[in-house]
């Protein structure tokens, strides 16, 4: 039983000894040494030429490291502590030769942790979660150079089949590696190949930095899909093979990591998951968590929920890099766990940073291609904004006294006929998903009918004289919504079912069947869908008419 009259540094010391066990070291006195318990043995108090250290790392019984202990409330010195440890890195051991002087040095007071490998070419203390595994520094101990060191022997980037803008990114990434940045940001428009541009520099990640494994994280399944279709589609120029034939592409499904997986795709929430030792239902990680709120109130609803704690079965070191897919949505709240738990470098890839994305990537903003510019190279078209509006959509109504109106169930949509006993005024937010108005989106829909001939595309008739309706992808509030637009736009065009289809996570036809068919076949000519990014980025390329319903 912990003493509850302990003094500060006894706690700290307390809390030290738990963090070692949880990864793996066996924690002895100076007095009672005993090599043979395991690979990783931490030695308390062992003698050097200028005092004993507070912990001397031993793996494979070689004296590798060593922890320097302060008290908690000494968080704030321990960058200032560096030059102590530094001292016992370097100085004589009682009973080891230490010709070379440590290599792996942290600064702790149990709750906040400082690393510096020092066989970097610029050695550079950083914040770590935890302590490595001893496993860990004996794997490091044999290479001739560190990652950050391996950065030095990256030769030119082979420029051919990429854009000036991903030239720019990845030239400028690799940079701040060299520079030990340990967050970089890459904006680049929708469009513009942030996935390919990621696939090249993950690919000279892996065969030139050496990198073990790297993980790239999206906050939907869709995404997920994507990435793994674009990996397997990679080839890169100086060789003949595709990206996975040379490197194990694993997209989580499950909690499992493959020892030999070099490349991990999961969901930022399946990550977290992991991480809290939890099981994770499959299609909790179809919808983007910020949007699922039903997701965020479970969790929270957990004991112990928010604070991720130390899971020996995921190192701390587990990824070297981490690259962060549409960033902008997955850097906060439960999320930024996740990144904090890794010592890896973060990638950040989106279209559209806000003012907390540049802050949270240090304002290292290495690649800045928006979407006039995209336009200018001819990468991307450009778009028109047509609005429609009606007095409704932008004030509200109001639903008099006296009047009957239907009262419809969300999910069954029974219907069941009542008399408003007083007004009812409704806002326009309340549109479609607290009150249904027919015949607003019947005027929107007839509107946008008649503006397809006079104004937007006035010029698509066929062979035969006939009007050809563009692609068009419409984006309802809700699925009630979706159903609603779906009848309504059948009715107006006067077409059969397949003209206008739902592409969504909850119909029974599987979704990528009906967008592929959406973007390759004639049928349908509308679709209708509540999964905004999900399937607007699986979209994105269908060049037809995109509305907001």
């Amino acid at each position: 039983m912990t003493n509850l009259n302990q003094n500060p540094e006894q706690k700290a010391r307390d809390q030290i000894d738990d963090m070692l066990r949880q990864a793996g070291w066996h924690v002895q006195s100076k007095n009672n040494i005993d090599f043979s318990v395991g690979l990783g043995v931490a030695i308390r108090e062992y003698q050097t030429s200028v005092g004993p250290a507070d912990y001397l790392l031993f793996v494979n019984q070689k004296p590798l490291g060593l922890i320097e202990a302060k008290k908690e409330d000494e968080g704030h010195r321990l960058s200032v502590v560096e030059e102590q440890s530094k001292e016992y890195a370097t100085a004589a051991l009682k009973f080891f030769k230490n010709t070379e002087g440590l290599k792996y040095i942290y600064e702790s007071t149990g709750v906040l942790t400082r690393f510096t490998d020092y066989t970097d070419p610029k050695p550079r203390g950083r914040n770590v979660f935890s302590f490595h595994k001893p496993e860990t520094l004996l794997e490091w101990s044999k290479r001739e150079k560190s990652l950050r060191g391996r950065f030095s022997d990256y030769p030119t980037l082979d420029e051919t089949g990429l854009r000036p803008a991903q030239i720019i990114a990845i030239n400028n990434l690799e940079k701040s590696f060299k520079g030990n940045r340990p967050k970089a940001l890459i904006q680049m428009a929708t469009g513009a190949g942030k996935t390919f541009t990621a696939a090249t520099f993950i690919y000279r990640l892996l065969k030139f930095a050496k990198a073990k494994r790297i993980l790239f994280l999206v906050d939907t399944k869709n995404l997920g899909e994507q990435a793994e279709q674009e990996f397997r589609a990679y080839q890169p120029q100086d060789d003949n093979r595709k990206f996975t034939e040379l490197y194990n592409v694993q997209r989580l499904t499950s909690s499992y990591i493959a020892d030999e997986s070099q490349v991990c795709i999961s969901t930022i929430q399946r990550m977290y998951s992991i991480l809290k030792g939890e099981e994770m239902d499959e299609d909790e990680d179809v919808v983007n968590p910020n949007e699922n709120s039903s997701w965020i109130e479970k969790q929270l609803a957990k004991k112990d929920a928010i604070p991720v704690t130390y899971n020996s079965k995921v190192p701390i070191e587990q990824f070297d890099f981490i690259i962060i897919d549409e960033c902008h949505r997955s850097i906060y709240n439960l999320w930024k766990q996740v990144l904090d738990y890794y010592d890896a470098f973060l990638v950040g890839l989106t279209a559209t940073p806000d003012k907390r994305t540049f802050g949270f990537f240090n304002e290292n903003v290495v690649s800045q291609y928006t979407y006039e510019e995209s336009v200018i190279d001819g990468v991307n078209v450009p778009y028109d904004v047509y609005l429609i509006e009606t007095d409704i959509s932008t004030k509200g109504a109001l639903i008099e006294k006296g009047w009957f109106v239907d009262r419809r169930d969300k999910l069954s949509r029974a219907k069941r006929w009542q008399q408003e006993d007083e007004d009812t005024a409704y806002l326009c937010n309340d549109l479609d998903k607290k009150v249904v108005n027919i015949s607003q989106i019947r005027t929107i829909i007839t509107t946008y009918k008649d503006a397809l001939r006079k104004d937007i595309f006035p010029n698509r008739f066929d062979e035969n004289g006939e009007y050809e309706v563009p692609k068009t992808l419409v984006f309802a509030k809700t699925d009630s919504h979706a159903d609603d637009i779906i009848n309504i736009i059948r009715e107006v065009f006067d077409e059969g079912n397949d003209f206008c289809k739902k592409v969504t996570y909850k119909i029974e036809e599987d979704p990528k069947s009906v967008l592929n068919r959406f973007r390759n076949d004639y049928y349908p000519r509308i679709a209708v869908t509540v999964d905004m990014i999900a399937t607007g980025n699986r979209c994105k390329t269908f060049g037809g008419v995109a509305v907001y319903a």
